[in-house]
């Protein structure tokens, strides 16, 4: 959805097509880090989203070791938005939407062909789509990388969680201090309150699943519930229930001439740090622009293939930081002996900020090369002139900031909004 509404930035028609009939109910992502928030206000939608959510410091926390907030982030907005993956994927389809792409529901892909004028879809009503290019955002069991036969090395998973949202009957503050005290040492299980008036469980499953599509039972959920706390806290009522893993892979390429993928399509990894979702949105956000510029006819023949020489060492840097949390998180004496070290190195402010960066995303740099310090890294928002830089970068143009008065976008202007007197940066 955040693809869609980037490309219709551009004027380029787009027809979204999704397999499930209705949104799905699962949460999985419970937030948003900074770098999302960043392109939230850059497109104007951070109003909603900050009205719909709830603002949490960002940073402190690596691997659950808590730590005080780092001072001085590299950002104007130094919080992460909570919100229920729902409400996140609902937003971003309104305003998919309200810019103009067509939504179709209750249709999966089963086909695809390619030729050099563009990419054939069949989908499982029988029908075929005819369209200029395609881009996979269909999760780590993509369909469209499997039918373009790209590889998606990494370790499979050996570990398997148990996820799911219900009521129950037991008091809130024994939940807490039951939940708190088997926390100590396993901190892959969790109970907590959502917010809309049930529970949500995390616990650590008995083995991994062989069909790990399918969710698991409710009472296998509240049998590991009472093997970890003694009790399974009188829940009931499920709403919905699901199972997540450690698998830990990044696709071999994401692009196959004129088909392309994005988010979980081209890497999986556990949810530690919260940054799958997010990973996605920032994922699109790159490719947008290149696409639109290649449809529309002025981009360079190498552009498109920035997204992925710019977006895949991201995601390899994500997996890297999911493997090491997953090392500090384990029970086993040589990993908590890690911990305890670690926990000490975070105690100083510039490792804190460091690790901070890298979970929120304000720390990437594309490698562009040799230059500047600036060259490669993304903007913070700063007042230019009676206004700010993000409220000037709605269009999703380029934008020349120009301190001297003596340039112009002569040739360009058409694509790129120049703006005069922008002060220091």
């Amino acid at each position: 959805m955040m693809l869609a509404a980037e490309l219709r930035l551009h004027g380029v028609g787009v027809l979204v097509v999704e397999r499930d009939a209705e949104p799905k109910k699962l949460v999985r992502s419970l937030g948003l880090h900074v770098r999302s928030v960043e392109v939230l206000d850059q497109r104007g939608l951070l109003d909603r989203f900050l009205a719909a959510g709830t603002k949490y410091p960002a940073g402190g926390s690596f691997a659950g070791i808590p730590k005080p907030v780092p001072q001085g982030l590299d950002t104007s907005h130094p919080y992460l938005i909570g919100m229920p993956q729902t409400i996140t994927d609902r937003l971003l389809e309104e305003q998919a939407a309200e810019a103009g792409a067509q939504i179709r529901r209750g249709c999966a892909v089963v086909g695809v062909s390619q030729d050099d004028d563009g990419v054939t879809v069949a989908l499982a009503d029988g029908t075929e789509v005819r369209a200029r290019y395609l881009v996979g955002c269909d999760g780590g069991r993509s369909t469209i990388r499997k039918l373009l036969g790209i590889g998606f090395p990494g370790e499979p998973a050996q570990t398997e969680w148990l996820l799911g949202e219900m009521d129950a009957t037991e008091a809130p503050e024994r939940v807490a201090a039951t939940v708190a005290e088997i926390r100590k040492t396993q901190l892959g299980f969790g109970v907590g309150p959502t917010g809309r008036g049930g529970w949500r469980v995390v616990v650590p499953a008995a083995r991994v699943a062989d069909e790990r599509a399918a969710p698991p039972t409710f009472e296998e959920l509240r049998e590991r519930l009472t093997a970890f706390a003694g009790t399974d806290f009188g829940v009931h009522s499920p709403r919905w229930l699901s199972r997540f893993d450690d698998a830990t892979r990044l696709a071999d390429r994401y692009r196959a001439g004129r088909i392309l993928l994005a988010g979980d399509a081209v890497h999986v990894h556990p949810p530690l740090g919260g940054q799958g979702l997010n990973l996605g949105i920032q994922d699109a956000f790159n490719l947008g622009w290149k696409l639109a510029a290649a449809i529309n006819g002025w981009a360079p023949d190498d552009l498109l293939d920035t997204y992925e020489t710019e977006r895949r060492p991201v995601a390899a840097d994500v997996l890297d930081l999911t493997r090491a949390q997953a090392v500090l998180i384990s029970t086993d004496p040589g990993p908590q002996a890690v911990r305890r070290l670690f926990a000490q190195l975070m105690d100083f402010e510039d490792v804190n900020r460091f690790l901070t960066e890298r979970i929120t995303a304000i720390g990437i740099r594309y490698d562009f090369g040799p230059g500047p310090e600036l060259l490669g890294r993304r903007l913070r928002d700063m007042p230019i002139g009676r206004g700010r830089l993000y409220e000037l970068m709605r269009r999703g143009r380029g934008l020349l900031l120009d301190r001297t008065g003596s340039l112009a976008v002569d040739g360009w202007s058409d694509r790129v909004d120049l703006v005069t007197g922008a002060g220091r940066t």
